[in-house]
């Protein structure tokens, strides 16, 4: 979690991009709690790395705690000092490397519904994707054992797009194989990676499993993000399980298109909100058409007409443009 997301910016620069809220839930709560559905096992630990304590603060370590206590966890907190890449990160939290462990990146989101291959060392969750050279990809054997990491390949090697999700038997082996990649310099693209550590699992014989995902759905800048949150808010008003509208919404000749998610005290009056629409607590709107749009907590809209825009916490808008990215506490008259 140690990036300050510089693709998400203005949003990213009071609010680590893992706490973004998608359909009502901070995006790293969401996908802890998703890994648990799919792994279906006993947690003891999670372990959070994150960046600066000036940007990821008390409030930020809190949430956390929080989020793996409700998983009956303990949580861990480390801080990755400098943005050395993924082999470093992980290796921030070395103290928590031994045992059966999940690894991820704190941007993703991911609907799946499979079990472990205990045969395998490890399994790398990927997905099957249209443009296979855009991404890092998978090779696998006759065996379907992945055999090789190929970053953005210029020739096909498969289309089983890497997600940034990772199981590992003992991720104590994993550990080793990354200390002998800081101890030894091995940098690719300016930073020491989790790959380096993979293939040197790979090269001592450890068997590689793939884990396919049905959607995978990136919160990388603004208009994925936008995005991912009407896919997220389709999935759970099928499910049916959480509850997406507060009961303390008021409406004032008003009415809501589902799917949509509407948090505490909020009021909405002469508007139309949805389909694909979060709302955070405490928000205003007035005379307002929104749809495909994230709103965050305690902000007021008036006289608007939103589609695939994002707005922080606190803004006040008033006006109509239809498009926009605004960061917290912003006030456009």
């Amino acid at each position: 979690m140690a990036g300050r997301g510089s693709r998400l910016r203005p949003h990213t620069l009071t609010v680590p991009k893992p706490l973004i809220p998608v359909a009502g839930q901070p995006i790293v709560h969401r996908l802890v709690k998703d890994i648990a559905k799919v792994i279906d096992q006993p947690i003891e630990e999670v372990a959070f790395i994150l960046g600066d304590p000036a940007f990821f603060g008390d409030d930020v370590v809190d949430s956390l705690t929080k989020l793996a206590n409700d998983l009956g966890a303990k949580a861990s907190i480390y801080r990755q000092d400098q943005p050395l890449g993924t082999g470093h990160a992980i290796m921030s939290a070395k103290e928590s490397l031994s045992g059966p462990a999940v690894v991820a990146y704190a941007d993703t989101l991911i609907r799946a519904d499979f079990n472990l291959d205990e045969d395998a060392d490890a399994v790398i969750w990927v997905k099957q994707v249209d443009k296979p050279e855009a991404f890092g990809v998978v090779q696998l054997n006759e065996k379907e054992e992945i055999v090789e990491l190929v970053e953005k390949p210029e020739t096909f090697v498969s289309d089983l797009a890497v997600i940034g999700i990772y199981y590992f038997k003992d991720i104590a082996v994993l550990k080793d194989e990354l200390q002998h990649v800081l101890d030894n310099n091995i940098i690719n693209g300016g930073e020491y990676q989790i790959n380096d550590g993979i293939k040197g699992m790979m090269a001592k014989g450890k068997v590689f499993k793939t884990g396919q995902v049905d959607e995978w759905m990136d919160c990388g800048n603004k208009a994925v993000t936008v995005e991912t949150n009407g896919k997220m808010l389709g999935f759970l008003h099928a499910d049916g399980i959480e509850q997406l509208v507060d009961p303390s919404v008021t409406l004032n000749n008003s009415k809501i298109i589902e799917p949509c998610y509407i948090g505490k005290d909020v009021v909405l009056t002469d508007s139309t909100v949805g389909p694909n629409v979060s709302i955070g607590n405490g928000c205003v709107l007035d005379n307002s058409t929104v749809k495909n749009t994230i709103i965050s907590n305690y902000s007021s809209i008036k006289n608007a007409t939103l589609d695939d825009a994002m707005i922080g916490n606190h803004v006040e808008f008033d006006g109509n443009f239809k498009t926009i990215s605004i960061g917290d506490y912003s006030v456009l008259n």
